[in-house]
Order: structure tokens, then sequence, then C-alpha cells
């Protein structure tokens, strides 16, 4: 089977990636991933992107399952994962067509398949620093080359989906210091850590959330105004995913002097030892 280095998810609006691919399936012990990987090279590294929706966009952010789709990644040999998405702001300052290079999580969805470790191994994994801070420190020096708005921390809270928030519920999360709001996050960005991958998220904002600061003249979100959003951005989301993915894994100035400890997030968390 055809190996990649580098995964990339595909949000909302992002279905496809490079113009000249291999297309692979991938089965795995929790099931079909969302769609066929698409394999190919970016600058003289092997990418396989996945839209995370299905390339017809037929999966809801609740329905996606990002077991197997985490699990196929590793499978074919990636070790870095970049994941593209859209997001709505909870914070006034933080603008449409901003990036946002998330650093924590809120967990705010219910009964999504979360772990591979349901036993009868049993694995506590940290989830104190979620997101890789190499890959992030790489998308953010990209970013600020280009020239683009770019905010190189944040918490997003993860909702369930498929609705959008209450005025209240956005309020809530607006007071709780949290930045952006999105649906897919989690359990994806845990599920690689589980697997020892460097993963991160390249956040687009396409809109406000409901509520946000009082203002009639901000409108609660649609599904429009996010593909719009999110379409009018794309062509600077592809031009990072290009500029960054050649200086992945090379000792360049984009993390210079930053480590991780992706691959060895299973050490001290194993209690149960497999057969």
């Amino acid at each position: 089977m055809k190996t990649a280095e580098i995964g990339v998810f595909g949000g909302s609006g992002f279905y496809s990636l490079m113009d000249s691919v291999d297309e692979i399936y991938v089965g795995t012990p929790y099931g079909d991933p969302s769609d066929n990987f698409f394999v190919g090279d970016i600058g003289g590294r092997t990418v396989a992107f996945l839209p995370r929706h299905g390339r017809y966009h037929i999966l809801p952010p609740h329905k996606i399952n990002y077991r197997a789709n985490v699990w196929a990644m590793k499978h074919l040999g990636m070790r870095q994962i970049l994941a593209p998405c859209a997001c709505g702001s909870l914070r006034k300052e933080v603008e449409r067509g901003d990036f946002v290079v998330c650093d924590q999580y809120v967990d705010r969805t219910r009964g999504r398949a979360d772990t591979f470790y349901d036993g009868p191994q049993v694995v506590h994994v940290s989830g104190a620093e979620p997101f890789c801070p190499r890959l992030r420190a790489g998308v953010v020096e990209i970013c600020r080359s280009l020239g683009y708005s770019v905010h190189d921390k944040g918490t997003v809270v993860v909702v369930q989906g498929p609705r959008f928030s209450t005025k209240a519920e956005s309020r809530w999360f607006s007071a709780a210091g949290w930045d952006v709001i999105n649906m897919t996050a989690f359990p994806e960005v845990h599920l690689a850590r589980e697997l020892e991958l460097c993963y991160t998220s390249i956040a687009l904002v396409t809109d406000y959330d409901a509520g946000l600061v009082g203002d009639p003249s901000i409108r609660p979100v649609t599904s429009a105004e996010i593909l719009s959003e999110f379409a009018a951005g794309l062509d600077r989301l592809r031009e990072i995913l290009f500029r960054l993915i050649p200086q992945l894994g090379q000792e360049t100035a984009l993390t210079a002097g930053v480590s991780c400890g992706c691959s060895a997030a299973l050490e001290g968390s194993v209690i149960t030892a497999a057969d």
C-alpha cells in the first residue's frame, strides 16, 4: 500500500488539495473512514488528504468516524497531521478571515467515540497540551511571513452539532474566556495524541457566534455564511499548506528551539499492559 509522510484533513468547503493524486481506500478496525485518501506530492513530501465530512459533505460533525480517520492516517505512515477547519469567533477582536492556531480545547460534545483504549488495556493519556507546539509554531510563522492575520494561541470550545449555539450558550462561552467555537476538533486532536501523532488545527474564522457582543448588527451564524467565508479564505489556506509542508520535519527557522513530546505521549500513561 502507498504510504504518506504528512496528513491533511479537509473541513467544511475544503474537499480537495492536490491536482495529481492516487485514491486509496483504507479499511480500519473501527469501520470506514470518511472517504478514500487522496495521496500526492507537495514540495517533495508525500501527503495524504482526507475530507473529514466526505468529498460530497454527507457526514455531519457528530457522525464522523474520527477513530477510523485518525487510525487510517497512522496506518498509511503519517506522523504529522494538519487539520484546517472553519470556526466561529467568541471575541470581537478575533475577526472574520483571521487564522487561529489553537493551543487548548474544551469538550462540550457527548457520546462520541473518543478513545482507542476501551479496555481491557487501560491507558490515561495527558490532555494538558493537546496540540503539537512544533507544528503550531510552523503554522504561525508561515502565516506571519505571508502577512496573514493570525492568533498564535486560543481555546476552542467544541460543541456537538449539528445545531449552532443559542445566544445564552454563546454568552456563556465568551464569559468563560474561550476564543473560538467548532464542531470537529474533538475527539480528532485527542485521538491523534493517543496514537502519538503530531497534530495542529489551522482554524479559519468564518463568523461570529450568536449573541457575541450584544451588537444587533452581528447576526447569528448560518451555514451559508460559513461556506461563503471559508471559500473566500481557501486560497490563503492552501498557500499556508503549500508553504509549510515542504519544511516539516526539517531543521528550519520555522520551528527552531521548539520541541514536542507527541511521539512519547504514552510514556507513563499505560496502567494495564496489552497482552
